[in-house]
């Protein structure tokens, strides 16, 4: 039985999450912060990096974005698994909000 690789699927989302959070940063500093839950530090890194460290970072084996939040509660409310799903994504954004900001390690 052959194994699923997905380095290619890997290198992708790696490659548009940069690029993402890059015009992010480069458009509103602050919130885009917030919506990638990075430090300053992570911050100035990818704001200044050039095409060829981008592509070069995005290549690597693990998955760079990784999700901002480790509880069922937060995970099952931007999944939409609640009683009022209008509600659902803005009680999901007061629960990230209060999340602190990993340091980098």
């Amino acid at each position: 039985m052959k194994r699923p690789d997905f380095q290619a699927e890997i290198h992708e989302l790696n490659l548009a999450y940069l690029m993402l959070a890059q015009q992010m940063l480069r458009a509103d500093r602050e919130t885009a912060m917030f919506r990638l839950g990075i430090g300053a530090e992570v911050a100035d890194l990818i704001e200044g990096l050039s095409s060829a460290k981008l592509v070069k970072m995005a290549s690597s084996q693990m998955l760079l974005p990784r999700f901002r939040f480790d509880d069922a509660l937060l995970a099952g409310l931007l999944a939409g698994n609640s009683r009022d799903a209008a509600s659902a994504s803005l009680h999901a954004a007061i629960l990230a909000a209060g999340k602190s900001v990993e340091a980098p390690q």
